[in-house]
């Protein structure tokens, strides 16, 4: 049975025995972590290493929040790492319009195993934020995640297997019916990188960039009128894609590409994954592995990024938020 612990400051932690998992929520975070290790011990300290850093983290960054919705610049006043992180992360896309919250789940995974890895020696580690991923493979591991074609429906179209030489660290997806708001249409973008934060942020970019301005079967409203904290201010989000006919799915799809590429050439990202409405373009290097591998019909699909799930760290997590 889980054993539920909660934490000082609010929320709480429950180590899961299925697979050795450990859950992590307070308020908007909510975290999955997996590790492995040959020593057993090691993945108990990385564990506890991660609740001590989880512990009153929320609070923490609270407050920066006020700064945090501001645009990304270096006369921020940021005092948590995690602060500082998103900032940092947010100018690497300069000049297109960012605040540090466009990476926050990212950059929160990132400081969750970054102090994982500083307790314990891992072989392997996924820290999902939400379904952005931090990833760390140490040689010889390998991981095999889900990618997410909509967001809404959590519907795994492919999958990609990282080892230790492709150098990710991080995969995050972004669609206009997932948890934050899109100015665009993707149903999902997904984005690899070296950074969960880094691919938190493209992948919201590259999303907001898959539109149809002023098509009929799209609806949009003010961001203040779903969010009145939102740091989008009076943007117009996406609230609702109707059918659309192939033609408009690749034009909408063009539209997100060239921000892909441009990313990938400035290496900011590794690829990316573009799906809307069943249709899907992939970006990546010319030179260089494809990330995509064929689907296993004996891996286990069922929402293994979720606590009550028995999937084994080898198994698909879906890259999906």
């Amino acid at each position: 049975m889980d054993c539920v612990e909660s934490l000082a400051g609010g929320g709480f932690s429950r180590r899961l025995p299925s697979n050795d998992r450990l859950h992590l929520q307070h308020g908007p975070i909510d975290l999955l972590i997996q590790a492995h290790s040959a020593n057993p011990q090691e993945v108990t300290t990385a564990y506890t290493a991660a609740t001590s850093a989880f512990t009153g983290l929320l609070a923490e960054l609270a407050l920066d929040l006020d700064q945090l919705r501001q645009p990304a610049s270096v006369e921020l006043k940021l005092t948590h790492p995690v602060s500082r992180n998103m900032s940092a992360t947010a100018m690497r896309f300069s000049p297109t319009f960012v605040t540090p919250m466009i990476c926050v789940a990212g950059a929160v995974a990132d400081y969750i195993k970054h102090h994982m890895l500083l307790s314990a020696n891992l072989d392997k580690v996924l820290v999902n934020n939400g379904g952005d991923i931090s990833v760390h493979l140490s040689p010889g591991s390998t991981a095999k995640l889900a990618i997410c074609g909509d967001v809404r429906s959590g519907r795994c179209t492919d999958f990609i297997e990282l080892s230790y030489e492709d150098k990710v660290g991080g995969v995050a997806t972004s669609g206009w019916p997932g948890r934050s708001h899109s100015l665009g249409i993707a149903d999902a973008v997904t984005v690899l990188a070296d950074t969960a934060a880094l691919a938190d942020a493209a992948a919201t970019l590259v999303a907001n960039a898959v539109d149809l301005p002023g098509h009929r079967n799209i609806r949009r409203e003010p961001a203040t009128e779903l969010s009145p904290d939102t740091d989008l201010g009076d943007r117009r989000v996406t609230t609702h894609v109707g059918e659309l006919t192939d033609s408009e799915i690749d034009a909408a799809l063009s539209k997100g590409m060239p921000w892909a590429k441009e990313f990938v050439s400035q290496r900011l990202i590794h690829s990316g994954y573009l799906h809307l409405q069943g249709k899907t373009q992939v970006c990546q290097p010319k030179r260089g592995s494809s990330f995509l591998v064929t689907d296993d019909p004996c891996l286990d699909l069922s929402m293994p990024n979720y606590p009550n799930s028995s999937s084994s760290i080898s198994n698909p997590i879906p890259a999906g938020g």
